[in-house]
């Protein structure tokens, strides 16, 4: 880069990761750069979960008003100004309007676009010139050593080079039975392919939002929700639709908990960890992050003042023992009769604005311990996904009341089920269509059923290295596969012995895991196969860095990670 000239920076994807990235760039303070926007469709922000692509009118946010990180203008003083047409469409009143409540995602998509257009005018005003690419896809990445640049390239045949660029690609679904076995959808979205009459049973797969969204698009279509006298909600089935039915499959057979006040809206607190205890207990631990460390720390003292009752209940007990404790209650009930008892407190919760604080404080840990994760040991993330992660992604899944009065009136209607199903279930798609689900039942009785309709909603998956869609970076071996190091070398054999696909050996004789996605540094900067961070590539597409980031914690992780690369990016 000319150093008279501006630092030309592509932002690779316009929705809510590419809205965090360019607000951080936008009120740096700075304007010695120029932004290219690439988006793939014709609106910026939205991405997927906010728009058509992942949302009809029924579907709402697990958010409230308040719990949106600051962007240009709260969703509460937008809502003012927004179009007569689209309050009028979600049936909102702008003086009723409760920051404290959830709202549909497509009006949310809708403010999301807002703050891009009000952060363009304000990059203008400040200097900063903004390219948006709209309707563009990026094809390919090429890095350029020599000159320590990043080559773009469009499907449309546009090639353009950049000094730094930010992949913030959103959501991948790849497909890989639909539209070849009818009757089998790899994922629910875009929803509007679940708009049909289906008179007969359907297997959803999962418990998850992703499933609760699919519930209640087909629900909509084959029945209709009406309130009693007394303001109780109940479904009725179409004639037309008769047999239908839901049958929601669940590895633990559990449904996620219920949305409740947040009493830090932004999952933060003053007592966490700072980077610098962090790397202090690194050194201390040949550079590894314990588990057990941060869950002591991040967690149960926390309690100690806050809470000192539950701190005695709980400051002996190890992570399995606490995750054991506390699944013990959702594994002996009913899930649908745990579900209302959730909903009671969490309506209390909600009106009096009270947390329920051990809740919240597993989302702060979890959403703490994502960043530096990546300094876990191998066996210490294997603990994190089997044990402490099933745990966490229940309680902090935050349904919201409005989707928990529907599936209590669906199951009620005798029209919703959930099935556990275990760890060795499997689904065989049907050449004729629909699929087998085999599955060992509450009876340990291996069952094979035929479902006509099935419906993958297990919500974004970690994508795989082979997954990464720049090829040309693969090639240049300019990315690498994420990895995590055994800190016991036995422990790495023993692994290794089971399963060399997942677990290697390198040559000094270290084991290391294999996890899904691509290495990345403590800045969102790549890894490339020598070990050396790229510091013209950065990337926040979360699909593809789950493995050293575990947590998807949507609009929280944009914030977070924006701010970590903007102060690196910029830095004289």
């Amino acid at each position: 880069m000319d150093n008279n000239s501006k630092k030309r920076i592509a932002i690779l994807g316009g929705g809510p990761s590419g809205l965090f990235m360019y607000k951080r760039l936008v009120e740096s303070g700075k304007n010695d750069f120029d932004v290219e926007i690439f988006e793939r469709k014709a609106q910026l922000g939205s991405g997927m979960p906010y728009s058509t692509e992942g949302a009809n009118n029924e579907h709402i946010t697990n958010v409230s008003g308040n719990e949106v990180p600051d962007i240009v203008t709260p969703m509460s003083e937008w809502i003012h100004h927004a179009p007569e047409e689209l309050l009028k469409r979600f049936n909102i009143d702008p003086n009723k309007f409760n920051d404290y409540k959830v709202f549909p995602r497509l009006l949310f998509g809708e403010y999301l676009a807002a703050q891009f257009d009000m952060l363009c005018k304000t990059a203008s005003k400040a200097g900063i010139n903004t390219q948006i690419h709209f309707q563009t896809i990026v094809a390919d990445i090429k890095y350029d050593l020599k000159s320590n640049t990043v080559e773009v390239e469009t499907t449309d045949g546009q090639i353009k080079e950049f000094d730094f660029a930010i992949i913030c690609t959103g959501h991948n679904w790849p497909k890989s039975h639909e539209g070849k076995i009818p009757g089998y959808y790899d994922a629910p979205y875009p929803p509007q392919k679940l708009i049909q009459r289906l008179n007969h049973a359907v297997a959803v797969k999962g418990s998850s939002l992703t499933a609760i969204d699919a519930v209640r698009t087909m629900a909509r279509h084959n029945g209709s929700f009406e309130f009693d006298e007394n303001g109780g909600l109940h479904f009725k089935v179409l004639p037309e639709s008769s047999e239908f039915k839901i049958m929601m499959h669940s590895r633990s057979g559990m449904l996620p908990a219920v949305r409740f006040h947040l009493e830090d809206s932004h999952l933060s607190n003053d007592s966490l960890l700072t980077k610098e205890e962090i790397d202090e207990h690194r050194k201390n631990n040949n550079g590894f992050l314990s588990l057990d460390f941060i869950f002591e720390k991040n967690f149960k003292e926390i309690f100690r003042e806050r809470d000192s009752k539950f701190y005695e209940q709980i400051r002996d007990l190890s992570i399995e023992e606490f995750v054991d404790e506390m699944m013990e209650l959702r594994e002996r009930l009913d899930p649908f009769q745990l579900l209302r008892a959730e909903y009671v407190q969490a309506e209390k919760s909600i009106k009096r604005q009270e947390s329920i604080y051990w809740k919240e404080m597993l989302g702060v840990l979890s959403f703490a311990m994502n960043h530096p994760a990546k300094y876990l040991s191998a066996e210490d993330m294997q603990r994190l996904q089997k044990v402490l992660k099933p745990l966490i992604s229940i309680v902090i899944a935050y349904v919201p009341q409005k989707s928990c009065e529907e599936l209590l009136a669906l199951h009620q209607a005798g029209v919703l089920d959930l099935i556990p199903v275990g760890d060795d279930s499997s689904v065989e798609p049907q050449t004729e269509g629909g699929i087998l689900y085999h599955f060992t039942d509450e009876s340990d009785k291996k069952q094979s059923v035929y479902y006509k309709t099935f419906i993958d909603c297990i919500g974004q998956p970690h994508l795989q290295y082979n997954d990464f869609p720049f090829k040309s970076l693969v090639n240049q071996k300019a990315i690498s596969p994420a990895r995590l190091k055994f800190k016991s070398n036995e422990a790495g054999h023993t692994a290794f012995m089971q399963n060399k696909d997942t677990v290697q050996k390198d040559e000094a004789g270290e084991y290391f895991m294999n996890v899904s996605g691509i290495a990345i540094n403590d800045n969102f900067q790549v890894i490339d196969q020598y070990g050396a961070f790229n510091k013209n590539l950065y990337i926040m597409a979360v699909p593809y860095i789950g493995g050293l980031n575990p947590d998807y914690s949507g609009l929280d992780f944009c914030e977070a990670a924006s701010l970590q690369i903007v102060q690196d990016l910029l830095q004289d």
